[in-house]
């Protein structure tokens, strides 16, 4: 299948596709006239890509699943190293999460103490 199947098969867009494509997460042969070329099972790698970015993990941790992309992520018992990332994405986005709400409280204090009232922020413009 071409790229543009691809896409509409796996609710993503041939960018993503060709992303995921130079991360190495998956791979396709070219036609004669360029056309790359999927084969039926990269339906299931980009789903499963798809699932592991939207529970916050990124593409290079999408790595250390590639060898069971081509199953049923979701239901498979994770491995070893999968929690070990895993568990790693986790701290990195709850030191992220402590830093914006730092960052929002610092804000929240800023515009009550500038104005008395909080209706109105300390800044000139």
């Amino acid at each position: 299948m071409r790229i543009g199947e691809l896409a509409r098969a796996t609710g993503t867009t041939a960018r993503a596709l060709r992303h995921y494509e130079q991360a190495g997460l998956i791979s396709s042969e070219r036609a004669s006239n360029g056309y790359r070329i999927y084969d039926e099972r990269t339906v299931t790698q980009v789903r499963n890509i798809r699932y592991l970015l939207s529970a916050g993990l990124v593409l290079d941790d999408v790595r250390v699943f590639l060898p069971c992309l081509d199953g049923d992520v979701s239901a498979a018992p994770p491995s070893a190293k999968g929690l070990q990332v895993a568990r790693e994405r986790l701290a990195v986005l709850n030191e992220r999460i402590a830093t914006q709400t730092e960052a929002r409280d610092r804000l929240e204090a800023a515009l009550r103490e500038g104005t008395g009232d909080g209706h109105r922020p300390p800044l000139v413009a």
